[in-house]
C-alpha cells in the first residue's frame, strides 16, 4: 500500500509552497488518476514522490507498506519499487539503451540482495518483455532516447517499467505530445502491466487517456490540494465542463 499523509511541499529554489496538504491512499492493484489545471501542483507531486532534488517536504509523510520513504534517495526509492515515467523523457547521447536498462535492473537486484544478470541472461529477459509489448529490439540498440519520436520515448519507458517490475508507478502526463495511435500503444502497454500487486498514479490534463487506461478513482487537484474525488465519471465531467465549476 502507498500512502500520502498531509503532504506539504516547497520548491527549494524559490521557497514557495506548491503542495498544501494532500492525503491519498492507494491500495495494491488500484489505478488512481489526478487531473487539474496548469499550476495545480501535479508534476511537483510526482517529483516529490520519486525523490527528485529541489522539492522540500516541510510537513507530512510518504509511506510504502507503512514505512516512511522520505529519507530515501531517488535511487533507493526506485530500488524499493517506485517508478516515475516522465512527461518529457530526456535524451542521453553516448549512453546505450541496452546498457542503461541492464545497469538499472542490476542496481535494483543488487539493492534487494539478488544476483546481477550477465549480458546473456539480461538479453533473454529483455527480449521476452519487449515481445510481450510488441517493441522492436532494433530500437533498443540506439542511444537512450536519442532521435526517438514522442511515442518511442514513452514506449521505451513502458519497457523499463516491465523490466523493473515496480510496485508503484507514477505516470506524469505520459500522454503529452502523443498522437492517437501512439497513445493507444502506450496505454496497451500500461494495461498489460496492471496486476493485483502493482498500483498506478496517472497524472493527466485530459480525459482522453482515461478512455484507454480505466482508473478506479479520479482526483481533481487545484492550488496544491485534492479538492474532489470520485470514480471515472469525474473525468468525463471535467472533459465536458472544464475545471471552473469545481474551483468556485
Amino acid at each position: 500500500m502507498f500512502e500520502i499523509q498531509n503532504l506539504h511541499v516547497n520548491i527549494s529554489e524559490v521557497d514557495k509552497k506548491i503542495i498544501d496538504g494532500i492525503n491519498l491512499k492507494i491500495n495494491p492493484g488500484e489505478v488512481h488518476a489526478i487531473m487539474g489545471p496548469n499550476g495545480s501542483g501535479k508534476s511537483t507531486l510526482s517529483y516529490t514522490l520519486s525523490g527528485k532534488d529541489g522539492y522540500q517536504v516541510i510537513n507530512g509523510d510518504i509511506k510504502l507498506d507503512d514505512e516512511s520513504i522520505l529519507e530515501l534517495e531517488a535511487d533507493e526509492r526506485a530500488a524499493k519499487g517506485i517508478f516515475l515515467a516522465f512527461q518529457y523523457p530526456i535524451e542521453i547521447p553516448g549512453v546505450g539503451n541496452l546498457s542503461f536498462m541492464r545497469t538499472a535492473l542490476n542496481s535494483q537486484r543488487k539493492y534487494n540482495g539478488n544476483s546481477e544478470l550477465n549480458p546473456a541472461e539480461f538479453l533473454k529477459v529483455l527480449k521476452e518483455k519487449a515481445n510481450n509489448l510488441n517493441i522492436d529490439m532494433e530500437m533498443l540498440k540506439r542511444p537512450l532516447n536519442v532521435g526517438f519520436s514522442g511515442g518511442e520515448k514513452k514506449r521505451n519507458e513502458i519497457l523499463q517499467m516491465a523490466l523493473l517490475e515496480p510496485r508503484f508507478c507514477v505516470l506524469d502526463e505520459t500522454d503529452s505530445g502523443l498522437d492517437v495511435d501512439a497513445m493507444k500503444q502506450v496505454s496497451n502497454g500500461v494495461n498489460s502491466l496492471r496486476s493485483d500487486n502493482r498500483s498506478f498514479l496517472i497524472i493527466t490534463h485530459y480525459q482522453r487517456l482515461l478512455n484507454y487506461i480505466k482508473p478506479d478513482f479520479v482526483h481533481i487537484m487545484a492550488k496544491g490540494k485534492i479538492i474532489k474525488t470520485a470514480g471515472p465519471e469525474l473525468a468525463i465531467e471535467v472533459e465536458e465542463h472544464g475545471y471552473t465549476h469545481l474551483l468556485t
